[in-house]
């Protein structure tokens, strides 16, 4: 296959592309080059792979001809280019809308028009859900828990956008699953819970599990937002990069639809007040944050995926337990130090 991955030298982008190359498949990266990091995910990718099966087109889903001509011929697209940071889009509206809403317009725009019907998929956020205000939180001594939901959030879970960054994935959501009913377009859309893994160049907005090894690593402060009991599911990107793989070989059952994808209720972490001990432990010395913080707008004190759709339709569950994924990132911080100076 032919396959183009927006944001292609991000952190999903990177490890997703290693994986359809080693499959066989020719590769196009379309990527901006904005993120910090993805000059290096980029070279680490020529590296590993060999360029025969690897192609390069720097630019930015914003400029419509430029993603019109990186479409043509493609049989397959992965868009994952986005403005990734509640925060950000909360200091910063507009260019959220236009990256996350009508950058994606302007892909999906791009693969009705290459008249090839490819396979599309979206990563899209478990963020759509909002705050889940109704589903009132049980607090316990080390976690909040949610009653009402004992295997996590279901895809029939209603939308309630929250932050300027839920409205522009929410809208783009919408936009990929729209296209599939009017316009036949094979789009799948996966919102994802918590990613964690190699080459995550984490910060303090986005990308909490790798930012917390990375400061731990080179000795950096960090605070914690909240108390620190909020649950995630967390989910290692090599079972992400097989979700991928799976859905779109079974593209005849996945095309037009929605699916949770996270590390589902068996692989769950409460943000400081477990993770802090076990990250103390593959660590080897005790770790503390600098400081505790309000809590960020539209933060979930839990959010768990029901991942028993996709287990169901598609045959993928998660793999890589919380415990081994972190201690294969901690190892990989570890390694790559030069990266993070």
């Amino acid at each position: 296959m032919r396959v183009l991955i927006t944001g292609g030298a991000g952190f999903i982008g990177c490890n997703l592309a290693q994986a359809v190359i080693r499959a066989g498949h020719q590769v196009t990266l379309f990527d901006n080059l904005s993120r910090r990091g993805s000059e290096a995910n980029l070279a680490w990718l020529k590296q590993t792979c060999g360029e025969h099966s690897l192609a390069f087109v720097q630019g930015d889903i914003r400029d419509t001809p430029a993603i019109l001509a990186a479409v043509q011929g493609q049989q397959a697209i992965y868009h994952l280019a986005a403005q990734t940071a509640v925060t950000t889009s909360v200091t910063d509206p507009r260019p959220d809308f236009e990256i996350n809403a009508l950058g994606t317009f302007n892909v999906l725009e791009a693969a009705r028009a290459a008249g090839e019907n490819p396979v599309f998929i979206f990563a899209s956020t478990n963020k759509v859900y909002g705050g889940m205000d109704d589903a009132k939180a049980v607090e316990l001594e080390t976690r909040y828990v949610l009653p009402d939901y004992p295997r996590g959030v279901p895809e029939t879970r209603p939308l309630d956008f929250h932050s300027p960054y839920g409205c522009s994935k929410g809208s783009a959501d919408q936009y990929v699953h729209d296209y599939a009913r009017i316009y036949g377009l094979r789009s799948v859309v996966f919102r994802q819970s918590c990613i964690y893994g190699q080459r995550q160049m984490g910060v303090e907005d986005q990308g909490w599990v790798a930012w917390f090894i990375i400061a731990v690593v080179t000795g950096r402060p960090f605070t914690i937002y909240g108390n620190g009991k909020q649950v995630r599911d967390l989910l290692h990107v090599d079972d992400l990069v097989r979700a991928y793989q799976m859905a779109t070989k079974r593209i005849d059952v996945t095309a037009g639809q929605i699916y949770n994808l996270g590390g589902g209720p068996e692989n769950t972490l409460a943000v400081w007040a477990e993770f802090g001990p076990l990250l103390s432990e593959l660590a080897g010395h005790t770790v503390e944050p600098v400081a505790f913080s309000d809590w960020r707008p539209g933060d979930q004190p839990v959010f768990v995926a029901d991942v028993s759709k996709a287990a169901e339709e598609f045959g993928w569950a998660p793999k890589v337990s919380v415990r081994e994924g972190l201690a294969r990132l901690v190892t990989w911080v570890k390694e790559n130090r030069e990266l993070f100076a």
